[in-house]
């Protein structure tokens, strides 16, 4: 499986966010996000914000666990990363 989380850093809403994202296909994404449990408006084009607390629920459903870099890295590879600039 390919789809990526890294280390919750962004508080937000009273919690701890981080980001989950897959390097080869949005529907990958999709998929293990349903599983999860994490609703779809959680969704930003090229990656879901997903609270600390699922973390671990997260990797028992098989994402990878990476530091921040890697996981830009390799959304960035994919061709899947949505820039600032085409998010305007």
């Amino acid at each position: 499986m390919t789809v990526l989380i890294d280390p919750p850093l962004w508080p937000r809403h009273g919690k701890i966010w981080g980001h989950m994202v897959s390097d080869a296909s949005l529907e990958e994404l999709h998929a293990l996000a349903a599983a999860a449990g994490i609703p779809a408006r959680a969704f930003d084009r090229d990656h879901y914000d997903v609270p600390e607390d699922l973390h671990p629920r997260l990797v028992e459903l098989g994402a990878q666990l990476v530091d921040a870099r890697e996981l830009v890295r390799r959304l960035r590879a994919s061709g899947l990363r949505v820039t600032g600039a085409q998010r305007r």
